[in-house]
């Protein structure tokens, strides 16, 4: 089915699985340390709450380019919607309420983000492919142990797999239905707002639609016409500023692009152009321009949603644009360790990510995964061939709209040339439609084995055989989330012999420095009055966030290796040398406590003698 909406209790389940998933990461976050990334963005959410504090103190001094670049230069490196919220939400929940310690009050709009992935699983499951699949998918997608570790984060990566999702979600809405036509360019700007990753969607949606719009205007000449105009107008407008780029250089094109001039002129033309076209398409065919309209909202609104939404933008957008995207294309590539190599520049191996998601999703919901994509992928291939087209059933719309987003953000971070680091986060708008084709696949199973069994117990239903099916898959899931919470980074699934075996395959063990957590009790007990502490890879700001969180002594001063009390190692293959530098200055190899999940080291503390 296309584009339906959801039923009056698929709204009310939905709901259900979103209050579940906020409340579970509510419940569990005290636990879960702070990022080296998360704490940056608590303190730049902090500055742009202050300045949200200005405007409405002294909106003419808040508003020049001076105080918002005081603000708001501060991480720049990355688009403000998140950030505004932590900061937003720290400043009513911990310094003016009082309800939420501060780390909670920061997460809180990232708790609401993350959850809305299982409630939105379903929706877009129960109407592709039935309650049952779309149920399987949204349950299990926080078991997997470090997608719930990422959710529980103040960072981008879930909440820019939500979004993926709700654009995606908004895209297959809007081929039945105007309105969320206009919504999936709203979303999609709220999507570029939130990470870069945004970028992508229009890649990815594109042929869905132009296919739509092709196939509703088969037999309507003037329908096809119109297709071809609006196809026309966009390649016009790519031309023409690749011209301009051509003729002007990259420095010149930048230099000159402000708001009189071609380029500001070439946007304004293919918004209201675009529109404007399949305002008249409409007249003629509404299928056909329904199915185009997506394209021409998120042209039309994500660029206007990006730039307003960002106050250090407002002033010079075109020049700070530009530096954002040219951070990203040429991003640092951090060292990674990866089978027993240290990878530290490109080219990297293409399989890594694929390896490295079947070495981190618990094997019982992996193998599904990978069945449902795989069936899905062998009918479309079988439904080309003229001979074997009638063994299968043709992939409609939806279903390659899933199969395509399931392994889209995989095959970008798979190319050689593009950063590998930080374990699974950077494809995670991948996993929830992995995980609805691990539903698809498991409710087939459970289908043909009621059909099996029917004729020794007629009255068997689907939910009699897939309740106990979904307990057998999911229950290891939640064990070894149960037992890894809240180290989220170092665990490893079955396939990779659990942490022990990644670790012998020489796999990286840990990263972020969220691991500190586990040994900050033993310190707090045993460190000397106003002592120095080395925390490995924790930087200035986390070891503020654990001293205001209450999690760290606050007469304790952050120090190196050559010059603290106690040292704590978080173990990382590539940064062996500062161990040793510890043991050179500490005089001693033997640890006095650590962290060691199934005994293998993941956090190492010496104390001086």
């Amino acid at each position: 089915m296309t584009g339906r909406a959801p039923t009056r209790d698929e709204r009310w389940l939905a709901l259900a699985l979103w209050v579940l998933a906020f409340v579970a990461l509510w419940a569990t976050e005290s636990a879960v340390g702070f990022t080296r990334d998360e704490s940056v963005y608590f303190y730049a959410g902090e500055g742009y709450a202050r300045w949200f504090q200005q405007l409405f103190r002294e909106p003419a001094r808040a508003l020049t380019d001076g105080a918002i670049v005081r603000a708001w230069d501060y991480n720049h490196e990355h688009p403000v919607l998140m950030k505004e919220l932590f900061g937003l939400s720290h400043l009513l929940f911990h310094e003016t309420l009082g309800w939420l310690r501060p780390a909670a009050a920061f997460r809180l709009p990232a708790f609401a983000l993350s959850a809305l992935v299982p409630a939105l699983l379903f929706l877009l499951g129960s109407a592709v492919y039935g309650r049952t699949a779309a149920l399987f998918a949204a349950l299990s997608f926080l078991l997997v142990p470090r997608q719930y570790f990422n959710a529980e984060l103040a960072c981008f990566d879930m909440p820019i797999a939500a979004m993926w999702l709700l654009v995606v979600y908004a895209f297959w809405r809007a081929l039945e239905d105007r309105d969320w036509g206009v919504l999936c360019g709203v979303f999609f700007g709220l999507a570029l707002c939130t990470k870069h990753n945004a970028l992508f969607l229009p890649f990815v949606l594109g042929p869905f639609a132009l296919w739509r719009a092709w196939t509703a205007s088969e037999g309507h000449p003037a329908a096809r016409t119109g297709v071809w105009r609006v196809v026309g107008l966009f390649a016009a407008v790519a031309v023409l500023y690749v011209l301009l780029v051509v003729s002007l250089g990259p420095e010149g094109f930048q230099r000159k692009f402000f708001l009189l001039s071609p380029h500001t002129l070439l946007f304004v033309g293919l918004a209201v152009g675009a529109l404007w076209l399949l305002h008249e398409l409409n007249k003629v065919h509404a299928p056909t321009a329904l199915a185009l309209l997506p394209l021409a909202t998120m042209a039309a609104f994500g660029p206007i949603i990006f730039y307003l939404h960002w106050p250090y933008l407002w002033h010079a957008p075109v020049e700070r644009t530009a530096w954002y995207l040219n951070f990203h294309a040429t991003h640092n590539h951090y060292a990674w360790f990866y089978l027993g190599t240290l990878m530290r520049e490109p080219p990297f191996p293409w399989d890594y990510v694929v390896v490295k998601t079947a070495l981190t999703v618990p094997t019982s919901l992996f193998v599904p995964m990978v069945t449902g994509w795989l069936v899905l992928a062998g009918r479309t291939v079988l439904s080309l061939i003229p001979r074997t087209r009638e063994w299968v059933r043709l992939p409609s719309l939806a279903e390659g709209l899933v199969g395509v987003n399931a392994v889209a953000s995989i095959l970008i971070i798979s190319h050689p040339d593009v950063p590998h680091f930080g374990g699974v986060k950077h494809w995670l708008p991948a996993m929830p439609f992995l995980g609805l084709l691990a539903g698809v696949a498991v409710t087939r199973g459970c289908e043909a084995l009621v059909e099996r069994l029917r004729p020794r117990w007629p009255r068997l239903s689907l939910a009699a055989v897939a309740a106990p099916v979904f307990a057998l898959l999911m229950l290891p899931a939640l064990v070894a989330l149960v037992r890894v919470f809240p180290y989220g980074t170092s665990y490893y699934s079955e396939l990779a012999g659990g942490v022990p075996g990644a670790a012998s395959l020489g796999m990286q063990r840990q990263f972020w420095s969220s691991n500190v957590t586990a040994v900050l009790p033993w310190i707090n007990e045993h460190a000397p009055r106003n002592g120095r502490v080395f925390l490995h890879e924790v930087n200035g700001l986390s070891f503020r966030d654990y001293q205001r969180n209450g999690m760290l002594r606050s007469d304790l001063q952050p120090a190196g290796p050559f010059d603290a009390d106690i040292a704590a190692y978080q173990y990382h293959q590539e940064f062996r040398e500062h161990e040793f530098n510890v043991w050179e200055s500490f005089k001693t190899r033997t640890p006095a406590t650590g962290l060691y999940l199934d005994e293998t080291p993941q956090v190492v503390v010496y104390q001086r003698r």
